[in-house]
């Protein structure tokens, strides 16, 4: 058994033995499924109208830690399914009789959102004889495992937090008690972990947000659809221009399309019979129905058919900043990681078959380029069909894509992972995962390649000998979702952001309020902007400690405080943020401590030049 397997099993083991303890606590409970999630576990719980609070956690894991130290083992038994029936009803376990029912009637739970083998049960079109149950002590569940030999091999564990889950993940069900726990094999790992959870608390984007004035929510607005400030909108653009540049170098072209459109473009497109539940309809005309766009590559696609083109036009890019809007629920949305107003900095590039790698290529060399900046390690994922039917298109072209996405991972020794069944309905794709701070990853960049819109769209070009054919699509984002992205980047940083993307790269503090003082304060803001830097003025009636204590806050990354020798001499001593510092700051003419600012902004490096 592998480490990983090894961690699993104990997880799983620890959701039966948070169970048995609850079930000690409180004899009335009743069980839905307690699977293992990434790093720990959680059991879905009804006590009626007792709720479990945190105050509790403390006596769960007393009673967790008794059942461990018995070191009870782990008896696997199989049991008929009427048998099984027999037992649900006997010990008033109601949602496992519902799910032995479903065995019973059609051999699957049916529940889309739950995973047959983390449940125990199995899963298909054959009616089920037999299931499978582990007893550890005086609990009895049922489960297909595995689970650790015995409760006093489960590792190191802490309970987390409860929340409120519907059966089986469905409105309308009775709502249960979600009760979550981490765990790890050893005492020192679980430490870790969750020295890491109150550093990632710390670094919150959400916390981080309204701290740094970075962006807004407002009921009047509506949930999931975040409004930035000033400062926060510093950021977006700073991030967005650095990707429209790289992929002007790559010969991308800008182009612009609107937020609403015929819902007909997205059935043909083929994605409105894939994601209805997703789409924000807004009829304009009561016989045509209009839609705030989801994606927008169905729109490059039709600049692209507006007119005819030839071999030689190709590769033709288009790139664009531009928002899509998507029905995401209420309980989905988190911060500006999951929003309903998504802006991506999305293009499509329309290649002749034989251009393909040399496409794929060169984003992978935007993706190198962009995260190198960004100081932030990444890995791909290659994500590739499954032998499903969710998947549009010749599965002999889609073969072709997958191959072409492999060699470049190859060519260009990308470290990578394979992702079955996880490709887009339309095409292969790799997904670019990036590791913040923490350690923790996410998916940001992609690249993608779409046999299927320009076979559904009709999209052709004259090749050399004067016959019609078919372009390729490859979809590309650098930053991915621009809230999603800023959302990791603002907690990778905990907010010291590099030079080039501070909303406020220089505060200026007065000693005191003297008139030559303020002058002098106003001419050094004078000449930051000259240089093309975001400059702040601090002229209130506050002490120095307090106006340093406040830049510090902000996280600015350098300030000048102004009194009568900076007046006499002309020389100022910058005070640098903690992360920049290189070397004790110098006093330098504020002409060239001005000048090596702008050079560090200019040239997006993450350490100052001082």
């Amino acid at each position: 058994m592998s480490d990983q397997d090894k961690l699993k099993a104990q997880r799983h083991s620890l959701a039966h033995i948070m169970a048995y303890a609850v079930q000690t606590l409180w004899p009335e409970a009743k069980f839905g499924v307690g699977p293992v999630v990434e790093n720990g576990f959680y059991y879905d719980i009804d006590l009626g109208e007792t709720k479990i609070s945190e105050e509790d956690f403390k006596k769960i894991e007393t009673a967790m830690r008794q059942i461990i130290n018995k070191d009870y083992p782990f008896e696997q038994f199989n049991l008929p399914v009427k048998e099984a029936l027999d037992w649900a009803k006997k010990n008033k376990q109601p949602y496992k009789e519902e799910l032995l029912n479903d065995l019973m009637r059609a051999g699957t739970t049916s529940a889309k959102d739950l995973d047959g083998a983390e449940l125990g049960l199995p899963s298909g079109d054959s009616k089920v004889e037999d299931v499978s149950f582990y007893k550890c002590g005086d609990f009895t569940d049922l489960c297909r495992g595995p689970h650790a030999p015995s409760t006093g091999k489960t590792g190191a564990f802490k309970l987390m937090r409860i929340a409120g889950a519907y059966w089986r993940g469905k409105e309308g069900n009775p709502q249960m008690q979600r009760l979550y726990g981490v765990a790890f094999d050893t005492k020192e790992q679980l430490a870790a972990h969750l020295t890491m959870l109150e550093e990632a608390k710390k670094r919150d984007h959400r916390k981080l947000g309204v701290e740094l004035d970075l962006f807004t929510f407002s009921d009047l607005v509506g949930p999931g659809l975040p409004l930035f400030t000033p400062r926060g909108t510093t950021i977006r653009t700073q991030l967005e221009t650095f990707s429209q540049e790289l992929q002007q170098a790559g010969g991308y072209e800008r182009v612009w399309i609107p937020h609403i459109s015929r819902s007909e473009l997205y059935k043909v497109s083929g994605h409105y019979d894939k994601y209805p539940e997703r789409f924000m309809v807004s009829s304009i005309e009561s016989d045509d129905e209009f839609m705030m766009k989801p994606m927008n590559c169905p729109h490059h696609s039709q600049i692209y058919a507006s007119k005819s083109r030839s071999y030689r036009d190709l590769p033709i890019r288009y790139m664009e900043n531009t928002t899509i809007y998507r029905d995401e629920k209420h309980g989905e949305l988190h911060g500006l990681s999951r929003v309903r107003a998504i802006s991506q900095d999305d293009s499509h590039a329309f290649v002749r078959p034989d251009q393909i790698k040399d496409e794929l290529s060169s984003i992978m060399g935007m993706v190198r380029d962009m995260y190198a900046i960004l100081g932030l390690e990444w890995h791909a994922v290659l994500s590739l069909r499954d032998d499903s039917d969710k998947y549009l298109g010749d599965e002999k072209i889609w073969k072709t894509a997958e191959k072409a996405l492999r060699e470049v991972l190859i060519e260009q020794n990308v470290e990578h992972t394979i992702g079955e069944g996880d490709a887009a309905f339309y095409g292969p794709k790799i997904d670019i995962m990036v590791r913040d701070g923490l350690g923790r990853e996410w998916q940001c960049a992609t690249e993608q390649l779409d046999f299927v819109q320009p076979e559904r769209f009709g999209l052709e070009y004259i090749d050399e000998k004067g016959n019609k054919q078919r372009p390729v699509m490859v979809h590309k984002a650098l930053l991915g979702s621009v809230e999603r992205f800023m959302s990791v980047y603002i907690e990778h940083t905990a907010g010291r952001f590099p030079v080039w993307v501070a909303p406020e790269q220089i505060r200026i503090s007065s000693v005191n309020q003297e008139k030559a003082t303020l002058d002098f304060v106003a001419k050094l803001r004078e000449e930051a902007i000259k240089h093309d830097l975001r400059v702040v003025v601090d002229n209130g009636n506050e002490s120095v400690g307090k106006k340093i204590r406040d830049a510090e806050k902000a996280k600015v990354p350098y300030m000048l405080v102004v009194g009568e020798k900076e007046i006499e001499s002309g020389d100022v001593t910058p005070r640098i943020r903690g992360d920049l510092q290189v070397q004790e700051p110098q006093a330098m003419p504020y002409e060239n401590f001005f000048k090596s600012v702008r050079n560090e902004a200019k040239s997006r490096v993450s350490r100052s030049s001082l």
